[in-house]
């Protein structure tokens, strides 16, 4: 029997998002030696299509825009270095409030039990060391997020395998010194869409439970996001230059939820205590 390689298992809801708020510890530890499987929810049918058009434009084909995700889904995974794909292959639900949230085959209207079930066997057959997914607000409230959160929470109850769990997500105190930071340098932020009904992002320093430093991997994280280009070409974040890009992406920020080790304090390797040998 071969020895196990110590794995993570990232959990996210749609491509592109496996390289916003993960792409540097996927880089980080599948270049350290370790396994990283990630797993993508959805086939994300309602982002934009690659002429720019939006959901709720008549010449929005599903099928093109879901065809040509894949494809930079692909390139973002062999860019961050990960050593499997699972594609769960959920309908996109949209945003909150959108009529598609309800449609038959979204992930949002998935029972959790079942695709928890799905999910809990690839933690089995991976033998998951540590599994990462958003908190239970989606992190700015997206269903699809917050379906991810509950569905990795049953998997991680009906697994045989007991892995440490994350949640991926931005200190806020880092919130205001990115602020801060595009302040100093004449960089005016984006409008805010003032959602009030928005839970805030986030989590506290107190709620903290690693935070893991990436710097020399941002370049790596800044291809990811730039592979999804019919997502990102767009961002805010690629109008700042390279170098304030990796002052503001240096660190990743989790909350850790479950940990057989019980540690206690703050982590800066997310495989600390993790009971198996280190990759060679």
């Amino acid at each position: 029997m071969a020895e196990h390689v110590p794995t993570l298992v990232l959990v996210h809801a749609h491509p592109d998002d496996e390289a916003s708020t993960t792409g540097g510890v996927i880089a980080k530890y599948s270049r350290a030696g370790y396994r990283v499987v990630l797993v993508t929810c959805t086939n994300g049918e309602l982002g934009d299509s690659p002429a720019g058009t939006t959901p709720d434009e008549d010449h929005h084909n599903t099928d093109e825009v879901v065809a040509h995700r894949m494809e930079e889904l692909a390139q973002s995974c062999e860019i961050l270095g990960v050593s499997r794909l699972v594609l769960l292959g959920y309908h996109d639900s949209g945003m909150m409030g959108w009529p598609q949230n309800d449609a038959e085959g979204s992930f949002w209207r998935t029972p959790v039990e079942l695709a928890g079930a799905r999910l809990a066997a690839i933690l089995d057959e991976e033998q998951a060391d540590v599994v990462v997914t958003y908190d239970e607000n989606g992190f700015y409230g997206h269903p699809d997020h917050i379906q991810a959160n509950r569905v990795t929470l049953a998997a991680v109850a009906a697994a045989k395998v007991t892995p440490k769990l994350y949640y991926a997500t931005v200190a806020r105190s880092a919130f205001e010194r990115l602020r801060r930071l595009l302040e100093e340098h004449g960089v005016e932020l984006p409008d805010d869409d003032g959602d009030a009904d928005r839970p805030e992002m986030g989590a506290s320093d107190e709620q903290l439970g690693a935070v893991v430093h990436v710097g020399e991997f941002v370049g790596l994280k800044r291809a990811a996001l730039a592979a999804h280009a019919s997502q990102t070409a767009q961002s805010f974040f690629f109008q700042l230059p390279e170098a304030l890009f990796e002052q503001m992406f240096r660190d990743e920020w989790f909350i850790r939820v479950q940990d057989p080790t019980d540690f206690v304090g703050m982590e800066d390797d997310l495989f600390r205590g993790v009971p198996a040998s280190p990759p060679a």
